[in-house]
């Protein structure tokens, strides 16, 4: 779940400028919540096809998460003006980036619908919390070209997150990829985040680069060994600008045009980055063909 308009700051044993730095027993807490959301995913490839609704995609995933001992982070998150969120998972369908519900359509999905799930698990108090993009049957080339571009970007923008090195190469790392050498166009406004113990906490990681000094805060402060972040690429075809409905959760590019969301969660360490969520890349691209 991106972390656009939040500020909630976790709870932790160290700090460094208001982040947590992950202990080793943190560590090991993070990693299994992280596997479950990966293990959630498994699942879901194998039983994903058209004809689904997403109340029913959203109770399998509930059922996945109780089946692994854990419970949806997302279930009743609140966030002003928003109200308590309603659905297990995130389910964004075609247009919609991320923060889909359960309830905003009744349609089954169909053959060529392109779905992001984005699943938070509560797993002995910490939380694992990371999205991917599946088309539902198969897709036109523009959507998986999408796809494509939306997990490459996730992998060059990891490599990027060297410990001492500022948050801002994450996102010249994406920004560059997605819209210089791919020409799609990353949604402004939403990103990543760290997390631990609490969904959301410091600090905000944006996707593309500011456009003055001031609209990113976070951009020159450093990785720092034991930060965990979930960093999360948004793209869309044609549009960096998304629409909502008032005090409503599902948001939208503003054009109508195709998005996708990659999500993983990362922590950084004096040799490098360390994705947690690495089994994410093995899943496929297409499910339920």
């Amino acid at each position: 779940m991106d972390a656009a308009r939040f500020s909630v700051i976790s709870g932790g044993t160290r700090y460094h400028s208001g982040m947590q730095l992950a202990s080793e027993a943190d560590i090991k807490g993070a990693t299994r919540a992280a596997e479950c959301v990966v293990a959630v995913h498994e699942r879901l490839v194998a039983w994903l096809k058209p004809g689904q609704t997403l109340a029913e995609i959203d109770q399998f995933v509930a059922a996945s998460l109780e089946a692994l001992g854990a419970r949806s982070a997302f279930l009743g998150y609140r966030a002003r003006p928003h109200p308590a969120f309603p659905s297990h998972a995130c389910l964004s369908v075609n247009e919609c980036v991320v923060h889909g519900t359960h309830d905003m359509s009744d349609t089954p999905t169909a053959e060529g619908d392109i779905l992001s799930i984005d699943i938070g698990a509560l797993l002995d108090g910490w939380i694992g919390d990371a999205a991917w993009t599946y088309a539902i049957g198969g897709a036109e080339q523009i959507g998986l070209d999408l796809m494509d571009a939306g997990r490459t970007s996730l992998q060059l923008g990891i490599d990027a997150m060297q410990p001492g090195r500022p948050l801002l190469d994450w996102a010249r790392a994406v920004h560059d990829y997605v819209e210089q050498d791919r020409g799609f166009k990353l949604i402004r406004g939403l990103g990543g985040h760290g997390y631990g113990r609490n969904l959301h906490g410091p600090p905000f990681i944006s996707n593309v680069m500011p456009r003055h000094p001031g609209e990113w805060p976070d951009a020159f402060t450093p990785f720092k060994p034991g930060l965990l972040v979930a960093v999360e690429p948004m793209l869309s075809l044609t549009t960096q600008d998304i629409s909502t409905h008032k005090k409503a959760w599902p948001i939208f590019t503003s054009d109508g045009s195709l998005s996708v969301h990659y999500e993983s969660d990362i922590l950084i360490t004096e040799d490098g980055p360390r994705n947690l969520t690495a089994g994410l890349f093995d899943l496929p691209t297409i499910v339920g063909a």
